[in-house]
């Protein structure tokens, strides 16, 4: 059977043809750009992380020039700030794997869906706003750094985004970031040093020279975790029991820190010297220098650095939490007490400054191990990485074939610098380790993924 093909009809395929072909060119030329913000791309992870990568090089200048906050208070800057810039992107996080797990977390602002984020323009707008929040007190060329990044960032985002698009991204972070600070505001951390009398007794922490200060946060261990679960089984147990037994494990325990402080090589010294954190970023911002390094090294998307930083920070930030609980509920000596009042060494002085609080267990070891535990996850590929936090201070850079290997160094560091026991250590270690655990099963669905 033959059939004819009338011109119009030609004319009609040959026309849609033509778009078809346009549709293809254009849609070739623009698969490999990652600002591409043409409406039909709104996956966070199809963006770099620079922006976040600015804004965490920025807040690390903001911890190491403010005074007034304890050493391991910068945990909850650290952690509320990634969790802003993540809750300011999730509308955009494809999938159902996800458990907002935020203890307590209510009011967020709802994502107009009709509108298009521009989701760097969010994650800029939301660091801004709760940085702002968090260094009320910065100087003033810091309080201006704040202003020029962001302001620097929205007219580099002009090109990539309309105004109204750039509009929205800014209103919706900045509104995602006052809830996440309203929040923060009501964690405790304003009653951690409320009026606290520490017992007096055989082998109970007292005020340690120098400075032979009062308890430091005393309340801390009854902050609100930001996960809720995280530290569900994770209090490490009773320290060894006390005694002035020379034969007795106490007695040989703390010989064991008089002993290797008489015998500290060049690498140990150096060792103390990079964790000590103080002069420096502290503690809490020495890990997030190594995330923003990571997220450098590894080339992490948007999406996945801005996941690290809300997740590594809540994981430090809780397994500090649970460490000050258990250190002002055993109130253990110091090394420089016993080592002075006990075992006749009065001259004797720990290698880096002794903190004022309690000894049991390591704080720094139970932030380094929860935050490794969450690098191990989401960074698990990276077997070889070189810190330079302290290249500013004309430190030896220390490098490191895992990140739990960081936290065992970090750890071991407290022996070194003559401030901590060894079953210290070891305790924070394995409670820090839990506590990053459950913040993992809390947060993340097995079958979850990102780019």
């Amino acid at each position: 059977m033959c059939s004819s093909f009338h011109p119009m009809n030609w004319q009609r395929l040959v026309s849609a043809l033509s778009i078809v072909f346009f549709l293809l060119l254009f849609t070739s030329c623009h698969k490999n750009d990652p600002w591409d913000p043409r409406p039909g791309k709104d996956d966070p992870a199809d963006y770099p992380a620079d922006v976040v990568e600015k804004w965490m090089a920025l807040q690390l200048r903001l911890m190491k020039n403010t005074t007034g906050v304890p050493n391991h208070g910068f945990s909850r800057h650290y952690a509320y700030s990634g969790i802003a810039a993540w809750e300011s992107i999730t509308p955009g996080i494809p999938g159902n794997s996800w458990k907002r797990p935020w203890n307590g977390l209510t009011g967020l602002p709802q994502a107009t869906h009709a509108k298009k984020f521009y989701w760097p323009a969010n994650v800029n707008a939301s660091l801004a706003a709760i940085n702002r929040s968090f260094f009320p007190n910065a100087n003033t060329v810091d309080k201006a750094a704040i202003d020029s990044l962001e302001a620097a960032l929205n007219e580099s985002f002009l090109t990539k985004a309309n105004q109204e698009r750039l509009a929205a991204s800014a209103q919706y972070g900045k509104a995602v970031a006052a809830v996440i600070f309203n929040w923060a505001e009501t964690d405790g951390y304003k009653n951690a040093n409320d009026p606290y009398t520490p017992p007096v007794g055989e082998g109970l922490w007292k005020p340690t020279p120098p400075a032979n200060a009062a308890p430091a946060t005393p309340y801390w261990g009854k902050n609100r975790p930001i996960v809720a679960g995280s530290l569900v089984n994770t209090n490490p147990g009773a320290p060894p029991a006390y005694s002035t037994d020379p034969n007795s494990p106490f007695y040989k325990m703390v010989k064991q820190v008089y002993d290797v402080s008489l015998t500290l090589t060049t690498d140990q010294n150096n060792m103390s010297l990079f964790w000590r954190d103080i002069p420096g970023v502290s503690s809490p911002g020495h890990w997030l220098s190594i995330l923003l390094q990571t997220v450098q090294q590894t080339d992490a998307s948007l999406a996945k650095a801005v996941m690290a930083y809300a997740l590594t920070g809540a994981a430090g930030n809780d397994a500090l939490i649970g460490c000050f609980k258990v250190k002002y509920t055993y109130n253990l000596v110091r090394p420089v007490t016993y080592i002075r009042e006990k075992m006749g060494y009065t001259g004797w002085n720990s290698y880096i400054a002794t903190p004022a609080h309690p000894e049991y267990p390591s704080a720094h070891s139970a932030l380094s191990a929860g935050a490794a535990v969450i690098f191990e996850e989401l960074f698990g590929n990276v077997k070889n990485f070189t810190d330079h936090t302290y290249d500013y201070m004309g430190f030896p850079s220390r490098s490191y074939t895992s990140f739990m290997a960081i936290a065992r160094e970090a750890g071991q560091s407290r022996l070194y610098g003559g401030i901590h026991y060894q079953p210290s250590i070891d305790a924070g270690l394995q409670q820090g380790t839990k506590t990053g655990a459950n913040v993992l099963d809390q947060s993340l669905s097995s079958n979850f993924s990102l780019k």
